[in-house]
């Protein structure tokens, strides 16, 4: 079925009413609506096949925001929507929703629907709402029959409280209508709306004459829809969605050349490929292996023989897969390795060395394989995964060229805020330098420069009104006094302190706000879904010009973690301890990725700092997203864009910005992520 088309607040619905209708799983909606003084942003997750997830940031001219009447109001707020009965040949599609469950109420509704078609061109949905869409023909709550508690509806202002208090409470009032698609890009739209627009049209002088809306909907075939609409019998208004998939990459299956084929160690003109013979010294065999891997952007780190295996220590910097650089890896060797090695040991490590799993490939299985129609899982049920605990890179064993080793790059920055109500959206872009110096295994220097060419972010002017410790309400005062700053400069050691344990420490500039140091512990089985961590840090507070100048804050903070991988690229996450403000408190997320890598999640804190204390948004919340370069370009790549986007920012729940945190590093060269990859194995 085609995926439902959105409505005016950016959900699968009518024109301004929502259906029973959802988009494909994974899909992402993204819409911007324009209705009289009303601008409304919204981004749509289908997170599972039944839930979907949405935050809107909208604009209301002459609303009043808080400060001023007639003044803009900058609103955020969040929708939840689950479907639960599918439609069938009979039955309807039922769902239900929260409108602006967490925010400042503006659009504080809640409903249930269902939505049944009627051949492929004609869909009727009927449904029944509460708070704002009940505020047009209610009627007393049947769920009154219950409680008598669902008969009022508390009023008031949040200031972004979950608003369960209100959840289908007060009156109720019926909301439907049909879309009619006459062709295969042309949607009709008439429906009746129980909202009245109260404020709309009371304060910011929107037209209101009927409760009855029409719409028109074109289809373009790149996920466009552009919708023209006449709103409440006096509003011509305009939406404008685009919708895309994750999993449907730009290019399917990369665009990168394939990798080395599979020699067999049989075929008669091997020595045309520089197999070297049986006798070959090691270090001959170190070299040839080492060329083999450069062809394919991989780094040899060391290499060791043992009768009929070889162990090789690999450094990954092309690949986001990490399959497709392991089989990469083993089918160059076939090429180069004496007839009598049976066994690859490969095992991937950091750029300072740390090893991560031993992935056991046999030479024969890739030979036989070769050619088989299911040659991902057969060699993935055939390869053996280990914890490399055992196989560190040793200092008189890596490879020349490997410590002391300088990586740089020079590249552009965009540094974005948003959300500022005075603003809704600054940045400041520049240059900036990166490197990394690896001393030896384990022990490495990075840092960062970079040099502010333009921006806005230093004109934000409101007043810190925070009674916490001001450890991030005060970004602005860096911003102001930042010219040419140093974001980070750490030294840092990785190392592996038993079976299935990593261990980092960090000293230094940590990130643009604080220095200190980070320790962090990970306990992560090679083939488990879950993994535990430990982190404890000291951090002071740098200088607002963010060089080496320190204030007079510090604080500990540390967290217990748990992860959990569920499967089906759903990612788990809690944590438990002390924040930068010194509250104490849980913070969990989950989060989407996809196989290609493209990631979203959502993440929420509660800490002992009470709702009043923490000020605007009542406790920290966001979402953030990651989108690899790789699904852009359709060449590998271990660079992408990500950012994390937070309501509000305040001191509460507020965590230091570390890099290199384990689990992302560990987790992508063990089960069950290396499972999910497998199928790049012979890319």
């Amino acid at each position: 079925m085609d995926r439902p088309s959105q409505n005016f607040y950016g959900l699968p619905g009518l024109i301004e009413m929502p259906t029973a209708e959802s988009l494909h799983d994974g899909d992402v909606a993204l819409t911007t609506s324009r209705n009289g003084k009303t601008f409304r942003n919204t981004f749509t997750f289908q997170i599972t096949p039944r839930l979907s997830g949405s935050f809107r940031y909208s604009l209301l001219y002459n609303y009043g925001n808080g400060v001023k009447p007639g003044g803009t109001l900058y609103d955020r707020s969040f929708d939840l929507r689950y479907r639960f009965v599918d439609e069938g040949d009979w039955n309807p599609a039922v769902a239900v929703g929260l409108r602006d469950f967490t925010g400042t109420g503006v659009y504080s509704s809640e409903y249930v629907v269902a939505t049944k078609h009627v051949g492929s061109k004609f869909a009727l949905t009927g449904g029944i709402g509460w708070g704002r869409l009940a505020s047009r023909g209610g009627f007393e709550n049947p769920l009154g029959l219950i409680s008598n508690r669902f008969k009022t509806r508390p009023g008031g202002v949040s200031a972004g409280n979950v608003l369960s208090g209100r959840f289908f409470r007060g009156d109720a009032a019926f909301f439907g209508g049909i879309a009619y698609r006459p062709t295969e890009r042309l949607i009709l739209k008439l429906e009746y709306s129980s909202d009245a627009q109260v404020k709309e049209t009371n304060v910011m002088g929107a037209p209101y004459n009927s409760p009855f809306n029409l719409s028109a909907t074109y289809r373009l075939k790149n996920g466009v829809d552009l919708t023209a609409a006449y709103l409440y019998g006096g509003s011509l208004s305009f939406m404008l969605n685009y919708t895309f998939n994750p999993k449907h990459p730009k290019y399917p299956g990369g665009t990168e050349q394939a990798g080395p084929p599979v020699i067999p160690r049989d075929y008669a003109a091997a020595a045309s490929w520089g197999r070297l013979p049986q006798t070959a010294p090691e270090e001959a065999l170190s070299a040839s292996a080492g060329k083999a891997l450069a062809a394919e952007g991989l780094r040899l780190m060391s290499f060791s023989r043992d009768g009929d295996t070889v162990v090789l220590h690999i450094f990954n910097p092309r690949f986001d897969a990490v399959p497709e650089a392991l089989g990469r890896a083993a089918r160059g060797l076939t090429a180069v390795m004496p007839a009598d090695i049976d066994r690859f040991v490969l095992v991937p490590v950091t750029e300072t060395g740390m090893s991560m799993s031993a992935v056991t490939i046999r030479r024969g299985d890739l030979e036989r394989l070769d050619h088989s129609l299911d040659q991902s899982w057969q060699s993935y049920g055939l390869a053996r995964i280990d914890d490399a605990a055992n196989r560190p890179v040793r200092w008189g064993d890596a490879l020349p060229g490997n410590f002391p080793k300088l990586n740089y790059k020079f590249s552009g920055y965009l540094d974005p805020s948003y959300f500022d109500p005075d603003s809704p959206i600054r940045a400041n872009l520049g240059v900036q330098a990166k490197a990394t110096y690896a001393l030896a295994p384990g022990f490495s220097i990075s840092g960062s420069v970079r040099k502010k060419l333009a921006g806005t972010l230093q004109n934000y002017s409101r007043a810190n009104d925070s009674v916490l410790p001001h450890v991030r309400t005060d970004s602005s005062l860096y911003d102001k006094h930042s010219h040419a700053d140093i974001p980070y400069l750490t030294g840092d050691y990785f190392f592996r302190p038993g079976a299935n344990l990593y261990g980092h420490v960090s000293a230094g500039l940590l990130e643009t706000q604080y220095a200190g140091v980070a320790t962090e512990v990970l306990w992560k089985p090679v083939a488990s879904s879950w993994a535990f961590g430990v982190t404890m840090n000291y951090a002071r507070k740098r200088d607002y010009d963010m060089l080496f100048g320190l204030r007079d804050y510090s604080t500990v903070t540390g967290h217990a973690t748990a992860y959990y991988n569920f499967g089906g690229g759903y990612l788990g996450q809690i944590s438990v301890g002390r924040y930068l403000a010194g509250d104490w408190g849980t913070t969990v997320s989950l989060d989407r990725e996809f196989a290609n890598g493209i990631r979203f999640g959502a993440f929420f804190t509660l800490t002992n700092v009470s709702s009043t204390d923490f000020g605007e948004g009542s406790f920290d919340k966001g979402i953030r997203f990651t989108i690899p370069l790789s699904w852009l370009s359709g060449q590998p790549s271990q660079n992408g864009f990500g950012q994390t986007i937070r309501p509000i920012t305040r001191d509460g729940g507020a965590t230091l910005n570390l890099r290199n945190r384990l689990y992302d590093i560990v987790r992508g060269n063990q089960d069950p992520d290396l499972q999910a990859d497998w199928g790049k194995f012979w890319r």
